[in-house]
């Protein structure tokens, strides 16, 4: 395989990611699945070895995926509110985002394969009006954090059966918030009141490692595992007054495990776990009321608990041409009541995803694939840290504020096997 035939489309799909626009994504703010075959699975895909999608789900997954170019994007529509005791509310915009994805995969011979997966891992988006600013700052309020993975992959067949893999990953994000005027205003809330809010977008890269194991146990059984240790990233050094750390925002640890059931030459069944340990990371997992500054080692984060997360899927060969999947993908909820102040910027409350897909055959090697998420709505509700005499409140835990959210996302993938 020469070399330049994998410069054009890697070079096309870095493009292509990094004009997507973020948004808040579904278990806190990793997506519910990664490839349009897996979201229409409600995300079970490490036992699996369907699509170019390794690096982002399994990298073992590439000994036996075959030769293959999938291309897919998602338009992801995320309805987000606040309110506060009193009738103040406020409606974030934005509600419609295009999250491209880009899957390569290359058997170099019978034990050896790579790939390459450019996907968003997932991201923080809000922006409320003006007159809507329920963190008493001015102008419009909200955030937006886009994360840009790309992942090169290398695996190896130990025999006809098991395979293990590795993907470095390469990692792009980027960040503004505005409206935050409160937080730099009031004295010794931050380390650095000048780089709170309304800096404009500022960028960070790190690079992290995916590992995983991939097997066929009997003759119906397939079982894999998949881990990522915390990916340490360059610091936001224009928000090094809001985040914990001088800006610090790193990706957090997460593993996979994942069992798949041929229960019938049609029916496939699919279950991972998911755990996501967003403690690990201080700016997301730290406590947001707690007497330090915004900024410093131990300041404030969003106070995000590690999540686990159960995705079951199933996938019907309906005839020679239409493959059917669905599922539902259940999580724990992040964000909790004592955080809610915080969280009207990243209301990643979402519990349950419900899901639907099919694919249909083009020809012998090309394939279009489909896929359906919709995750009713989910609230958390607390008392306000506006309450809170150090922000002239009444301190008599009488001002609650509430945080609300449901997702609907469509998705297509374009897929062709050399």
């Amino acid at each position: 395989m020469a070399i330049t035939s994998c410069i054009r489309p890697t070079a096309c799909a870095v493009l292509l990611a990094l004009g997507a626009s973020s948004a808040l994504a579904t278990n806190g703010y990793f997506a519910h699945g990664y490839g349009v075959k897996s979201q229409g699975m409600a995300g079970a895909a490490t036992a699996l070895a369907q699509d170019g999608f390794a690096g982002a789900n399994n990298p073992a997954a590439a000994a036996f995926a075959g030769d293959r170019l999938d291309v897919g994007a998602s338009l992801f529509n995320p309805e987000r509110s606040a309110s506060r005791t009193g009738g103040a509310s406020a409606d974030s915009g934005h509600e419609l985002f295009l999250i491209p994805e880009f899957g390569y995969n290359r058997s170099l011979d019978d034990q050896t394969a790579v790939g390459l997966t450019v996907y968003g891992n997932g991201g923080m988006n809000t922006s409320y009006p003006a007159d809507q600013n329920l963190l008493n700052g001015s102008g419009k309020l909200g955030v937006d954090l886009n994360q840009l993975i790309v992942a090169p992959t290398l695996a190896y067949q130990l025999n006809e059966r098991h395979a293990v893999g590795v993907s470095p990953r390469l990692v792009y994000q980027r960040f503004a918030a505005r409206g935050l005027q409160a937080f730099a205003n009031m004295p010794g809330m931050s380390s650095d009141p000048a780089h709170v809010t309304n800096q404009g977008y500022d960028s960070s890269t790190g690079v992290g490692l995916r590992l995983g194991y991939q097997g066929q146990i009997g003759e119906s059984v397939r079982v894999g595992a998949a881990w990522s240790p915390r990916v340490e990233m360059g610091r936001f050094e224009q928000y090094q007054g809001l985040f914990a750390g001088q800006g610090g925002f790193d990706l957090p640890e997460n593993i996979n495990l994942g069992v798949a059931w041929q229960a019938s030459p049609a029916l496939l069944l699919a279950l991972d776990y998911q755990r996501i340990n967003y403690s690990g990371v201080a700016s997301v997992g730290g406590a947001s009321q707690v007497p330090a500054q915004l900024g410093s080692a131990n300041g404030p984060g969003f106070g995000w608990r590690d999540i686990e997360v159960w995705k079951l899927g199933a996938q019907w060969q309906y005839n020679a041409d239409w493959t059917l999947r669905a599922g539902v993908n259940r999580s724990q909820n992040p964000v909790t009541p004592q955080d809610v102040t915080f969280n009207i910027l990243a209301p990643g409350v979402m519990t349950t995803h419900w899901t639907l897909g099919a694919s249909y055959r083009l020809s012998a090697s090309d394939e279009l694939s489909f896929s359906y998420m919709r995750a009713p709505e989910q609230s958390v509700s607390g008392v306000s840290m506006f309450d809170s005499k150090a922000f002239g409140g009444p301190g008599n835990e009488s001002v609650r504020e509430t945080i609300r959210m449901k997702q609907q996302l469509l998705g297509v993938q374009f897929s062709r096997r050399f």
